[in-house]
């Protein structure tokens, strides 16, 4: 008898994939649909300052991860998007320079956008204070790459084996 054809393969990563379906079919959908709005806007944010690309990615691959293996696969697969992801699903951390990045956009737009509503204090305070909490809450998710991070995780063991002793 004719056999089906196995399906073809989906993108190999160095990671296994933390692909959970949703058991709701309409969840699935609605969750692939926030997962392309999320990959576009993160895409976008390659080519415009204003749009932060790294979430939008992330976002994207939280949702795919719960509505679409295959889209979750290629995304991890993808040699720009799937390191940061593979980091963040693995370790919950950001690599420094993507952090740098980040906040160095940031602060851009927050800057540029302050001055195009110089007219209206309250939107800069606004903004002001947007861009210190986003910026605070990409600079404390902890980098496995942090020279100063792990200068302290040396330092702290070397501590705790002299009061050991």
């Amino acid at each position: 008898m004719n056999e089906p054809a196995p399906p073809s393969p989906a993108p190999k990563t160095d990671a296994p994939s933390t692909y959970r379906p949703h058991s709701s079919p309409l969840v699935r959908w609605l969750l692939w649909i926030a997962g392309t709005v999320a990959l576009l806007l993160g895409i976008a944010g390659v080519f415009l300052p204003v749009l932060p690309t790294t979430p939008f990615i992330l976002l994207a691959a939280a949702c795919y991860a719960r509505a679409s293996e295959r889209f979750h696969r290629r995304l991890l697969a993808h040699p720009g998007f799937g390191p940061v992801i593979r980091e963040w699903e693995e370790y919950r951390s950001l690599p420094l320079r993507t952090k740098k990045y980040a906040v160095a956009l940031m602060s851009l737009s927050i800057c540029v956008s302050i001055w195009v509503v110089s007219n209206y204090p309250w939107a800069q305070l606004f903004l002001v204070a947007v861009g210190i909490g986003a910026s605070t809450w990409v600079w404390r998710i902890p980098s496995r790459d942090d020279p100063a991070r792990q200068a302290g995780a040396a330092t702290s063991r070397s501590r705790s084996a002299d009061a050991s002793r």
